[in-house]
């Protein structure tokens, strides 16, 4: 083999490495905006179940909050904290009022001592989530 035939083999070789490393790449990326909405369901299914025990509200109320904190992050919101997501998200996001009472509520929860929670508080925040998690494509 000649030399300038091993360089060409050479050369399309390194091509071939780069569109399939180009091509893995663009598929992890639209792969991770995509959202398993089974796996959202079931966990949404796991909040609603927390709503039968008032004693376990503020749970219901946390992890809705989480959940939605992951879909924000899968679908490629930006922001170091979730409050920042849910800014980068507002356009997507058709009821931004109840979302961010949702979240200021759980924040609330985590940080404040003798949370009082009531019925329709935890409706309006529940519904918000949902709401968001819909917009998002997880529900």
């Amino acid at each position: 083999m000649k030399s300038s035939q091993i360089i060409g083999v050479v050369i399309a070789t390194i091509v071939l490495l780069l569109i399939i490393v180009g091509i893995s790449w663009i598929e992890k990326k639209l792969l991770k905006k995509r959202l398993s909405t089974a796996k959202f369901q079931s966990r949404w299914l796991e909040v609603q179940q927390l709503c039968h025990d008032k004693s376990t509200w503020p749970l219901a109320v946390i992890d809705s909050d989480r959940l939605l904190d992951e879909a924000l992050k899968k679908r490629g919101f930006k922001g170091k904290s979730m409050g920042e997501r849910l800014v980068s998200a507002r356009q997507t996001l058709t009821d931004n009022d109840k979302t961010w009472f949702a979240h200021k509520l759980r924040n609330k929860l985590v940080h404040e001592e003798g949370i009082k929670l009531t019925e329709p508080m935890v409706k309006e925040a529940l519904r918000g989530t949902r709401q968001a998690l819909k917009d998002l494509g997880a529900l």
